[in-house]
């Protein structure tokens, strides 16, 4: 767990509302497709914020701002069910283990990051994400090696990611198709393991299409 000082403030939750303009919580939500965009904030919020957290066509998602990219993913680890929205970013995953260890090894370089790309680590087990494509992250060493360096590899995509668009100031997110592959996530996007609550009623908010 973070300490107090580490807890992020996140942005207003937005739960349930798509791109259209609802004057009501009247209609039903079998009639929206499941992959229209659901306006979930204000790009001014999250880039305050770094992070906020939807419910979008039922399902949780967070949604990340990171050196002037958008990412969203389950809300939900897919190793545990750890909470992502509170996990740190980290662009070299456990890099100070890893300097440790070379140290030991007698070793003057540093191994590269992972592609460069950007993680989010588990809070519950530190497991480790990226940002960009959702797969998992392991290190690995040829035990058979004693001057072997350690190095990042792929379990391949874990955890299941969606489209993030902006227009106007207003931020949308489109799920990813289920149907296109089975993804580890999708276990903890089940109702039973859901932790925001549902607003009584939905808000009006600026149509995606018309902005």
């Amino acid at each position: 767990m973070l300490a107090k000082s580490q807890q992020f403030e996140l942005s207003p939750v937005y739960c349930g509302v798509t791109d259209m303009d609802l004057p009501s919580s009247t209609q039903d939500p079998k009639t929206i497709e499941d992959n229209s965009p659901v306006y979930v904030g204000r790009e001014e919020d999250i880039k305050k914020s770094q992070r906020m957290t939807a419910v979008v066509h039922d399902r949780e998602v967070v949604i990340f701002f990171h050196k002037g990219e958008y990412h969203a993913m389950d809300i939900r680890c897919y190793h545990s069910g750890g909470p992502l929205h509170l996990g740190e970013i980290e662009q070299r995953p456990c890099e100070v283990c890893t300097i440790i260890l070379i140290l030991q090894m007698r070793k003057s370089r540093l191994i590269e990051d992972f592609d460069g790309q950007a993680c989010i680590v588990c809070p519950w087990h530190k497991y480790k994400i990226t940002l960009s494509t959702g797969e998992g992250l392991y290190q690995s060493i040829n035990p058979k090696d004693p001057s072997a360096v350690p190095k990042w590899c792929s379990k391949g995509v874990k955890q299941r990611t969606h489209t993030v668009t902006v227009k106007n100031g207003h931020i949308y997110v489109t799920l990813s198709k289920a149907s296109d592959f089975k993804c580890d996530s999708d276990f903890y996007a089940t109702g039973k393991f859901k932790v925001i609550q549902r607003p009584s009623t939905l808000k009006k908010v600026p149509d995606f299409k018309n902005i």
